[in-house]
């Protein structure tokens, strides 16, 4: 058996995610002790990061909504009445946040995620399972005495209904090729395990036809060679590492996707498990607002965008830094969603999170942040990080003068130039030099074209910002 080192996460803000995981919400503000002793200004870190990070959030002086809110309260508006309530691709959240996929590998399979599960459903926000858990894992094990036990999925699904309230959260199951192999949706759907899901409406299926980490490319794990020997008859297994190491890779296939394809993959789910919601998630692809549009005429309930700066499993070096649109850019190319629109890469803090709602996201996903959390504390690290998050969402909804999340635009935002093109795939002509960023970030779609003859028949029912 191969051990498991300690999480690490290179590139990613891992110390201030796990401050968070301890300190939660007195992590948000500088070390108290320095009050009235140190001068506090920007960081030198607040100039880097990527598109999304460099953009500002800027308040105006002028806030009708918030007189508005101070006439309905006969007070004046405080931040603790922003609520965060929000509809998240059919099922209702606290908070405009999801638990991202993890998938089958070793750090997202593990206990780690069992209580990353935990903590996403005491929190009231939806949990995605990511692909190939069951064709790695199994769906139920044998244990000794041939007793069954709980597999890596059924440990996630039954942890998490413990733990949720009622009304609130949900569970969403990925499939890719070799889950459909497996019949990984039938087999759920007919397990009466997930009665209960599918009674109060908080179950999906999610259409995994990428991923940000690898974009056009499938799942890809490390596996000793044992487990090599057991997986080569579901998945391509390559001695990539050399032919004496003692670790091989495990390759899933990518799928194939037309429109047609996509719009029929739709239909069946739609037809065959009706009491499931539908899902999508896209790789960040230069054609992803046309993607994301097609998604929604088909009627799916949300469509995940996943950027390139979003991954927690195992992926080839030049794909994680050279491949695949930014998280900013791909929003911009989806433009004004007309349907629930979510997005995952790279989101820990209030800041990103606040930005790709403004861009039109109905509720951003956590996906590294959330394992380092749960490596840092695993009883409690998800949801002081969360807690955070919260404050900061507040904080800085409430300052643009607004009092939810889906009220937030891409007038809150300015980007610094220089300003990239339209989407070529939406028609767009180029925006000049001196446009602010919600002149570009968040130009409108084209007029949707009728849906074919094929394509199954009502809209999805949350709209833009996933409302109620």
């Amino acid at each position: 058996m191969i051990a498991v080192p300690a999480l690490t996460a290179p590139g990613f803000p891992e110390d201030p995610v796990r401050a968070r995981a301890r300190l939660g919400t007195a992590a948000v503000f500088p070390d108290p002790a320095a009050y009235g002793s140190r001068l506090f200004g920007p960081t030198a870190a607040a100039a880097g990061g990527d598109a999304l990070d460099r953009m500002r959030i800027v308040p105006p002086v002028f806030m009708p909504e918030r007189l508005e809110k101070l006439i309905d309260l006969a007070r004046e508006p405080e931040f603790e009445d922003v609520d965060l309530t929000t509809r998240v691709g059919g099922f209702t959240a606290r908070l405009p946040l999801y638990l991202s996929a993890f998938g089958s590998t070793r750090a997202g399979s593990g206990d780690l995620a069992v209580h990353a599960s935990r903590q996403a459903a005491r929190l009231g926000i939806p949990m995605v399972i990511g692909e190939n858990m069951v064709p790695v894992h199994g769906y139920r094990r044998t244990g000794a005495g041939g007793d069954a036990t709980r597999s890596a999925l059924l440990a996630r699904v039954e942890t998490y209904l413990e733990a949720a309230p009622d009304g609130v959260g949900g569970i969403v199951v990925q499939q890719s090729t070799e889950d459909a192999d497996s019949e990984v949706w039938n087999l759920l759907y007919s397990d009466p395990a997930f009665r209960p899901l599918l009674e109060t409406g908080r179950l999906a299926f999610e259409l995994k036809t990428g991923q940000g980490a690898k974009p056009g490319l499938g799942g890809m794990t490390v596996v000793g060679r044992a487990e090599a020997e057991q997986l080569a008859r579901r998945f391509t297994v390559r001695e990539v590492f050399g032919p004496d190491a003692p670790r091989s890779l495990r390759c899933a296939t990518p799928g194939t996707f037309t429109e047609e394809i996509l719009r029929q993959q739709l239909r069946f789910m739609r037809n065959n498990f009706p009491k499931a919601r539908t899902w999508v998630k896209f790789h960040p692809g230069r054609d992803i607002g046309h993607a994301a549009r097609t998604a929604w005429a088909a009627g799916a309930d949300a469509v995940t965008v996943d950027g390139a700066e979003g991954g927690t499993g195992w992926a080839p070096g030049v794909f994680l830094d050279h491949v695949g649109l930014p998280l900013a850019e791909a929003l911009r190319r989806v433009g004004a969603p007309t349907g629930c629109l979510l997005a995952t890469g790279g989101v820990w803090e209030g800041g990103r999170a606040v930005r790709a709602l403004a861009l039109g996201a109905g509720a951003v996903g956590l996906g590294r942040a959330a394992l380092v959390a749960v490596d840092e504390d695993p009883e409690h690290g998800l949801e002081r990080l969360v807690d955070a998050l919260a404050l900061e969402l507040r904080l800085l909804v409430s300052a643009l003068g607004k009092y939810t999340p889906a009220a937030v635009t891409p007038d809150d935002l300015w980007s610094p130039p220089p300003y990239p093109y339209a989407d070529p795939y939406a028609g767009h002509a180029p925006h000049p030099p001196h446009a602010d960023a919600h002149a570009h970030a968040h130009a409108p779609a084209p007029a949707q074209a009728p849906a074919s003859a094929s394509a199954p028949g009502p809209a999805p029912a949350d709209g833009p910002g996933c409302p109620e």
